[in-house]
């Protein structure tokens, strides 16, 4: 017997051609058009990487700090002791510890979206490194999750960065604002979040000359819109 579909659904897929590439400006206007929904939704992006899975032996892994954040406050670890513990509460880290910490990330509930570790914590730190890496969130110093300045480290992440990694289908999702944002916040965050993308040093064996195939945006409970390329300013 064939699922009778919603009426929000039917809605929804009357209003999107799922066929057709929008400019930004359009798809961020229908998108907000399409909620009905009784919370502020998420509005989420995926993109879809002309890489090829199989050859490719290690994950495309990079960080973007979004100018006007998430829509909700970044949860924070940091390992660190003494007047970095303190310097980290002070600048609204979210955990701070060393072996309480750690203890909190075996048991994997936790719900981090950002590790950062002072370097003298590392050793403590790699002790939980297959956690950290299954869940992207193993300090680097190349995202400035490692960091002898706690207090610019922790203030950077609380402020919108956000780490991302390819999954098994060669896709890269992540969160960029809510949809009551003004348009051109999230239009903005777009922007930046495709900039790191593109701009990321390590590029696998396995990727063609056209990184990025497609972008398509979305909301927590609407349907996907793929976006033109050529209308994003980056």
């Amino acid at each position: 017997m064939k699922k009778l579909l919603s009426k929000r659904i039917r809605s929804i897929r009357k209003k999107i051609n799922t066929n057709k590439f929008y400019n930004i400006y359009d798809a961020i206007s229908i998108l907000k058009e399409c909620c009905s929904c009784k919370f502020i939704e998420s509005v989420e992006v995926s993109v879809n990487l002309n890489m090829d899975i199989k050859k490719s032996e290690k994950s495309i892994i990079g960080y973007s700090v979004l100018p006007h954040g998430i829509g909700r406050d970044i949860i924070v670890a940091v390992f660190a002791d003494k007047e970095d513990a303190l310097l980290a509460k002070s600048c609204g880290a979210n955990y701070v510890g060393m072996y309480d910490l750690a203890d909190k990330i075996k048991t994997k509930r936790f719900n981090f979206d950002v590790v950062i570790s002072a370097p003298s914590s590392m050793f403590l730190v790699n002790t939980i490194e297959n956690i950290l890496i299954s869940r992207c969130l193993m300090p680097s110093i190349s995202f400035g999750t490692i960091s002898s300045d706690i207090e610019k480290s922790v203030k950077i992440a609380k402020s919108g960065q956000i780490i991302y990694r390819n999954d098994k289908y060669g896709i890269v999702h992540s969160v960029i604002g809510k949809v009551d944002f003004p348009n051109d916040h999230l239009e903005e965050n777009l922007n930046v979040f495709i900039g790191s993308l593109k701009k990321l040093k390590y590029i696998p064996y396995g990727v063609n000359n056209s990184f990025i195939k497609k972008i398509t945006l979305s909301t927590t409970m609407g349907g996907g819109i793929m976006i033109d390329q050529y209308t994003l300013q980056v």
